[in-house]
């Protein structure tokens, strides 16, 4: 606060000097000059007030957007113009070459908040929860979208275009019936309802609303383009939406993934990938605006697409949001509300969007099989409009299908609808029992939030020819397979011998289907994507080096020289991971005759010791024996200690413990403890290997220094046993 204090009084400082016409300001300015300076305080005051309410919303509980939407109205003729009306005028000045600057920002961030409610749209939550959300969808557009459209036809003619009632009545019907995805989700997931039954619900309600939103709002648009309703037209624009949809959810998410990589894997200059992402939306945009509907559609699916590849990662979605501020309600003028008749008709609006809404998810919820509190709590949740609103008026506006009065009246019915959403959702689902199979399941996510393998976007695999780098190849796969994790392999392949050129490919291939088949046999699971492939044949061990900084969050490694003089890592293993900040995944072993054959007949062995090395390497051991049908034992070797003491640990190795089963659960693998007190670690691990186990995999630390130097215990292990070896390194 005591920053904003003096921002605050230098944007006013400069906003009285340029209202009052300073001499040196004058003196010094050209007529471009000017305008390019009240650009600038323009978008400075937007950005400043915009993310300031933005931020208080956020504090009372409410979304930032309806900051956003309220600076608008702040900003515009309702209160500064009010209050100051000549600052008002000069800062935002009606005249036509400066409005079309602020316009073309405006319209910039429409395609962007459009882009982003893509990004958050969840396709495979939308087919995980059924037919319930499509019912709801359904009901909750077709009923508010009538009670809009009849309005419209009733609307008195004073406060309609001079255009037949056709076009505004439309806009209304669509502007009653689109929520926002946006601020639904926030709600959810704010109550911890993001993975409860009924909020994957309503979120997927509310993503096929808003996909059909669009739909119905390009279509709209073209009609309010051409003024009526031209039938032959009207079938080319949906034949048009139809094909470009089609195309885009086939062959659209290869071309957007395979584009997203390349920018990905061959610019070393700064934000290629934001490039690429804002060329896409740009060029679906353009395809829909000669299709005759609005890019709104194009932005719109373009985000989905890109929401969709396995490359985003949040890092780069808040780069995206912070270029992002609203500019939505500043043409409205909210002193036109002193006219009793507009009021009472804007309350009367609010009215109808309220109830439509809330009727219309609440039918659906009925006939969807929902209890009747579950129904309340959808009906409550779609009735938010947010910024997704007020874009559809802001276009109808531009477009002269909407009166300023009437925009305004939309305004006022967003603003307030958002408003008193949140509280309502979050007393109806306060409302909502748990029953046992969706808190196991719940409590099954919360297992995968905290976890290692499910957060693995992009895997890197350096493997040669090997019996040991078929392995580490077959080991990806199954990791891989279970959730689709795109796969880099760089294949190290000797010119001179007659190595199999597909034998790393064809292991990663087998391993991700037996994944993939363990999974699709869970129907709690969602169906994962197939492993997409990159394979770079090389002997140039720099390649590795080359390709990890790409931005991958594993790499495995297994070559047939991974073992150095004195049973250490070799030195070529170091130089494969210099510079790479991801965990590792390094498979060692003496030869083909020490490898597991990895099937329901092996057995994997995980030291654990409560940290989170030791964690991960029992999730990566759970996943390969959910995929393999293996056993796996996880030891824990346990430290002597004083009598005042042992109390204190034994409670720390139950909670341990009752994790690594809780992850057991998870993966539904078969997987039994062993508990060794006050043995050495080396010891305990090394007696236990030897009742018939196949694999180690350790978790462990890397340790600081220019080598690969695992620890003792670790290279101990390397020493004395003779089978294979994983070592989990983060």
């Amino acid at each position: 606060m005591k920053l904003k204090l003096p921002i605050l009084a230098m944007m006013l400082a400069i906003m009285a000097a340029l209202c009052t016409g300073s001499p040196a300001f004058a003196a010094t300015a050209s007529a471009s000059g000017t305008r390019e300076g009240i650009f600038i305080a323009e978008i400075m005051i937007l950005l400043f007030v915009g993310r300031g309410l933005g931020e208080v919303m956020q504090r009372l509980g409410q979304p930032a957007i309806t900051g956003q939407l309220i600076a608008g109205i702040l900003l515009g003729p309702s209160f500064f113009g009010a209050f100051w009306p000549e600052a008002q005028k000069f800062i935002f000045p009606s005249t036509p070459d400066q409005k079309s600057m602020i316009d073309a920002v405006s319209q910039l961030g429409i395609l962007l908040l459009l882009l982003l409610t893509g990004m958050e749209t969840d396709l495979k939550l939308v087919r995980r929860v059924g037919s319930a959300s499509a019912i709801i969808s359904a009901t909750g557009i077709l009923v508010p979208f009538v009670c809009g459209f009849a309005l419209g036809e009733y609307l008195p003619a004073s406060i309609l275009p001079h255009t037949s009632r056709l076009v505004p009545a439309l806009f209304l019907g669509t502007a009653l019936s689109i929520s926002s995805v946006k601020i639904v989700a926030m709600v959810v997931r704010e109550m911890n309802f993001m993975r409860r039954d009924l909020g994957q619900v309503i979120v997927a309600s509310a993503i096929i609303e808003d996909t059909i939103g669009w739909v119905i709002i390009a279509i709209t648009l073209g009609i309010a383009t051409r003024g009526a309703v031209d039938f032959l037209s009207l079938a080319k624009t949906l034949a048009g939406i139809a094909v470009f949809m089609g195309l885009s959810f086939t062959i659209g998410r290869r071309i957007v993934f395979n584009l997203i990589r390349w920018a990905n894997d061959n610019f070393q200059s700064e934000f290629p990938v934001i490039t690429m992402i804002l060329l896409i939306m740009g060029v679906m945009a353009e395809i829909t605006q000669l299709l005759g509907v609005h890019t709104v559609l194009g932005a719109f699916v373009s985000g989905i697409l890109i929401g969709e590849s396995p490359i985003l990662t949040q890092h780069i979605e808040d780069q995206l949001r912070g270029i992002v501020f609203g500019l939505a309600g500043l043409s409205a003028d909210l002193t036109i509300l002193k006219d009793v008749n507009l009021l009472m008709l804007t309350c009367g609006l609010i009215a109808v969007a309220s109830v439509g809404k809330f009727a219309g998810a609440f039918i659906g919820g009925e006939i969807g099989g929902l209890s009747r509190k579950q129904a309340m709590a959808v009906g409550a949740a779609m009735n938010a409009r947010g910024s997704t609103e007020v874009i559809v008026a802001t276009i109808g506006l531009s477009m002269g299908a909407l009166t300023q009065n009437l925009f305004t009246m939309i305004v006022t019915m967003a603003i307030i609808t958002t408003t008193v959403m949140p509280p309502m959702l979050r007393s109806a689902l306060s409302r909502i029992p748990m029953d046992k199979n969706e808190k196991e399941r719940v409590e099954r996510e919360a297992l995968d939030r905290r976890g290692f393998v499910g957060k693995i976007e992009r895997l890197l695999l350096a493997v040669d020819d090997s019996a040991v780098g078929k392995f580490t190849a077959r080991i990806a796969g199954l990791i891989a397979g279970a959730r689709g994790v795109p796969i880099t392999i760089v294949h190290f392949k000797d010119e001179t011998a007659q190595a199999e050129a597909e034998g790393p490919d064809r292991e990663v291939k087998e391993g991700a289907e037996k994944s993939a088949g363990a999974v699709m046999k869970d129907d709690s699971e969602p169906d994962p994507d197939k492993v997409h492939l990159t394979t770079r044949v090389t002997n140039d061990t720099g390649a590795v080096k080359e390709e990890a900084r790409k931005g991958f969050d594993l790499m495995m490694i297994g070559v047939e020289d991974g073992r150095g003089e004195e049973d250490t890592l070799s030195p070529r293993l170091t130089r494969f991971t210099e510079g790479f900040d991801g965990a590792l995944g390094i498979v060692v072993a003496h030869g083909a005759k020490d490898l597991p054959a990895l099937t329901s007949q092996s057995r994997i062995l995980v030291p654990i010791n409560g940290t989170a090395p030791s964690r991960r390497a029992a999730e990566v051991a759970l996943a390969i024996a959910r995929s393999t049908n293996a056993s796996v034992t996880a030891l824990y070797v346990s430290s002597s200690a004083t009598n005042e003491r042992k109390r204190a640990t034994r409670r720390s190795e139950e909670a341990m413990l009752k994790d690594i089963v809780e992850l057991g659960e998870r993966y539904n693998a078969k997987l039994r403890t062993a508990l060794k007190p006050r043995v050495a670690a080396e010891a305990a691990i090394l007696t236990e290997a030897a009742h018939g186990y196949g694999i180690i995999i350790m978790g462990i630390s890397q340790r600081p220094g220019s080598e690969l130097f695992l620890g003792t215990t670790p290279t101990a292990i390397l020493s004395k046993w003779k089978g294979a070896v994983l070592f989990v390194v983060s």
